[in-house]
């Protein structure tokens, strides 16, 4: 039986499965994007795929102080746009 990756969404604090979660990296250049692959060079954190989780860390700017960076409203956006 193959392993499942789990990992820890930094809103909920909840154990889900990777596929279930959106990842946001803080590349070395400091840029905040999406990454779709998982695989992305950079400081990684987790969001379950879903709206109000999205939103709460908007409102509580989690991945601002989790990323040691002001995250864009834009990245944001995209992550709603992708569980849509």
């Amino acid at each position: 039986m193959k392993k499942i990756p789990m990992r820890s969404c930094v809103v909920t604090r909840e154990k889900c499965e990777k596929k279930d979660l959106l990842r946001v990296v803080r590349t070395p250049e400091g840029n905040v994007i999406l990454d779709e692959t998982g695989k992305a060079n950079g400081r990684g954190a987790y969001l379950k795929k879903d709206k109000e989780v999205i939103e709460k860390a908007m409102k509580n700017n989690i991945l601002d102080k989790i990323l040691e960076v002001n995250v864009p409203s834009t990245v944001y956006e995209e992550m709603l746009n992708k569980i849509n």
